[in-house]
C-alpha cells in the first residue's frame, strides 16, 4: 500500500558508558490528547510535517517518551511499541493514513485537513503508558518534540542514564 514510500524501523539503541540504552524523547501534546493516551483510547501518536524534523528517523521501537502537556508539566511516560514513517506524502496518501489509523490516533477532521500539505509523517504506537508525578521543566522554545541527550534533557534523565532507574 505505502511500500515505496514507507520506512519501518525496528529496535535500535545507542551505547553510553558501556550500557545499551534506548533513546529518550520529550513529546509535547495538548491536554485532551494526553488524557486519551492515559485512558488507553489513543494508542498512536502522529506527527506530520512539511520538512523532515524530529522525531522522523530518530525514534525507534523500545525508546522511552516523556509526555508533556503544552504549557504544563511532564505528566506521563510511555514506551514505543512500533514506528512507521512516511515520506513524500501527497494529500491522497494522508487521507488514506487517516482512514487506516485514525481509530488509534483520534484526531479531528480539522487536524487532518491542516496536514494535507505535509510531506513527512510518523506514527508511533505506544505501550506501557503511565501517569507520573508532574514534573515542571523550563522549556521555552517552540519545538513540539525533543530528542533528549545526556547534555540536553531538561533534568528529566538521571546522571549517566542508569537504566535501572526506569
Amino acid at each position: 500500500m505505502f511500500s515505496s514510500k514507507m520506512l519501518q524501523y525496528s529496535a535500535a539503541s545507542f551505547i553510553i558508558k558501556g550500557q545499551i540504552m534506548a533513546n529518550y524523547h520529550l513529546a509535547i501534546l495538548k491536554k485532551p490528547y494526553i488524557d486519551m493516551i492515559l485512558d488507553g483510547s489513543k494508542t498512536v501518536e502522529s506527527r506530520f510535517t512539511i520538512t523532515m524534523r524530529a522525531p522522523f528517523g530518530q525514534i525507534f521501537e523500545g525508546d522511552e517518551l516523556f509526555l508533556k502537556e503544552s504549557s504544563g508539566p511532564v505528566c506521563a511516560m510511555a514506551k514505543v511499541r512500533q514506528v512507521k514513517t512516511f515520506e513524500n506524502l501527497t494529500p491522497k496518501e494522508i487521507f488514506k493514513i487517516k482512514q487506516l489509523y485514525n481509530k488509534n490516533i483520534l484526531a479531528s477532521d480539522e487536524y487532518w485537513q491542516s496536514k494535507l500539505d505535509c510531506r513527512f509523517g510518523i506514527l508511533i504506537r505506544l505501550k506501557n503508558v503511565s501517569a507520573i508525578k508532574p514534573i515542571y521543566i523550563s522549556k521555552k522554545d517552540w519545538r513540539a518534540w525533543v530528542v533528549l541527550t545526556e547534555k540536553a534533557n531538561f533534568g528529566l534523565l538521571p546522571m549517566n542514564f542508569p537504566s535501572a532507574a526506569w
